[in-house]
């Protein structure tokens, strides 16, 4: 690639990379693509046109604002307004499928997810030949060749938009270009769940801001460099590089990112529990209140958002939902870098944020931050499942994010953070334990923290549970705009 690279142009990203495809219901279309590439390849000249890019969400997003502050003002409930959008991505399999054979220089991408399930410390099993096989779904243990998002209002504009892609690549015909592997489809949760996913906790606050895009980050919002999401730019850099080398790509991999995509599931029953059996015992607690304290704890935010390194003991939903304070901590302990007093080392969101943990060592995390676009999907849990405390139902994340170095970003966060029992690292000699949200054990062993009782810190929590469950995923490369057209279709 040039070292001169052209400032950015926003109208070469796919919408749901820097701006979010807006969405009430998405749709992932998983296919392969047949036989006749050529034919692929010149269908795929016709979804072009109607693939959102980010100026698009944007006037999407500002025709959602625009109709609630009207919504607003006459004293009525806001709208929904109608709105549908498409992207896609490919896999390294789809991408050799198609004929492109150039190194993207993503060893994680070039490997796919499924050899790099091992890594990632899914449960799974050896077969006979001495491979790993993990316990997913039978539609991600064969290639897929790409991904097709499609998002909008209400499950039927989705499914008008995705009969459209259908169309386009006669999905069912006799002389169909690509087939459907399988269809997930998501959908926000109703009424006071809106943004929160299963387990009831608020989702997708501490995004990182991108330079020159993100113009006005909110406080304690990290500002990256746009080559910690868009491949080709700058701070895009080789993983584990010190000092750090710009990782070689071809031209045409330009504004493209890397989309780590999981199908997990999620045992709400089976957490709230352990919550209720566990919960932590203090004096002015009820039994609820310590229940919600232990949530917490595990978590690193209350339900509401609110983060319990400013609200250690008690609740602020106000906060919450403010991006003015939700996001505004660190972590730091400047007199005591070993306590656990408002936040356990281990919590989820510390573990894949790590903030002042590294931050004050003059380890920088920039390289680390991914770009959450995940969906909810499933049914609540219902009636029998609460009382029973067990699952019935498939219910779960859609998991999706967005980098510009897989080793760098996801596969980074999961092994080296999340599993890892010593980190956040130099808390000895306290051992900080699993990630008590994803944080995945190679064997059967239970899973262990500390700090979760802020008045016995040393005491460690046994985890006899992973509730969150990898069923499926792969690693996709979502191109640009110009690439799509110049290097993928005829």
């Amino acid at each position: 690639m040039s070292t001169t690279v052209p400032p950015l142009d926003i109208a070469n990203v796919q919408g749901d990379i820097l701006a979010g495809l807006p969405k009430k219901v998405q749709h992932y279309l998983l296919f392969q693509i047949d036989d006749d590439v050529q034919a692929f390849r010149q269908r795929l000249k016709l979804l072009i046109p109607l693939i959102t890019t980010t100026p698009q969400v944007q006037d999407d997003r500002a025709k959602i604002a625009a109709a609630k502050k009207a919504a607003t003002e006459q004293g009525k409930p806001a709208p929904l307004v109608k709105l549908s959008g498409i992207n896609i991505s490919f896999s390294h399999s789809g991408l050799v499928k198609l004929g492109i054979t150039d190194d993207l220089g993503d060893a994680a991408f070039a490997k796919g997810q499924f050899a790099d399930s091992a890594t990632l410390a899914d449960p799974g099993s050896t077969d006979a030949n001495g491979n790993f096989v993990p316990n997913w779904i039978p539609a991600f243990k064969n290639p897929i060749h790409g991904v097709v998002l499609v998002s909008g209002d209400s499950e039927l504009t989705v499914t008008a938009t995705q009969a459209i892609v259908n169309g386009i690549f006669n999905i069912g015909a006799h002389n169909a270009t690509m087939h459907e592997v399988l269809t997930i489809k998501g959908q926000v949760r109703p009424k006071d769940e809106k943004g929160h996913e299963h387990f009831g906790f608020l989702d997708g606050i501490s995004q990182p801001a991108v330079k020159d895009f993100d113009t006005k980050p909110n406080p304690g919002q990290e500002t990256v460099r746009q080559g910690v999401i868009l491949c080709g730019r700058e701070n895009d850099i080789v993983a584990g590089s010190n000092p750090p080398v710009p990782v070689v790509r071809p031209a045409w991999a330009l504004d493209g990112s890397f989309l780590a995509l999981r199908y997990l599931f999620q045992l709400v029953p089976e957490f709230n529990t352990f919550l209720k059996d566990n919960a932590i015992k203090a004096s002015g607690l009820t039994p609820e209140q310590g229940s919600e304290l232990l949530g917490a704890r595990l978590v690193g935010r209350w339900k509401s958002g609110a983060p319990i390194d400013l609200f250690p003991l008690q609740d602020n939903p106000t906060a919450g939902v403010d991006a003015q304070q939700n996001n505004k901590f660190r972590y730091d302990f400047p007199d005591d870098p070993h306590t656990q007093d408002r936040c356990p080392f281990a919590a989820h969101t510390r573990k894949t944020n790590p903030r002042a943990d590294l931050e004050d060592l003059g380890i920088s995390t920039e390289n680390r931050r991914i770009i959450r676009r995940g969906v909810q999907f499933g049914p609540e849990v219902t009636p029998d499942e609460a009382k029973s405390g067990k699952t019935k139902l498939g219910r779960g994340l859609i998991f999706a994010a967005y980098q510009s170095n897989i080793v760098n970003g996801f596969q980074f966060i999961q092994q080296s953070w999340a599993n890892n029992t010593g980190f956040p690292i130099q808390k000895n000699p306290i051992v900080p334990g699993f990630d008590p949200i994803i944080g995945q054990q190679s064997n059967l062993a239970p899973r262990t923290l500390s700090g979760t009782d802020p008045n016995n810190q040393g005491a460690n929590l046994s985890l006899p549970t992973e509730w969150v469950v990898p069923k499926g995923g792969e690693y996709f490369f979502a191109p640009s705009i110009p690439a799509l057209k110049s290097k993928f279709a005829l």
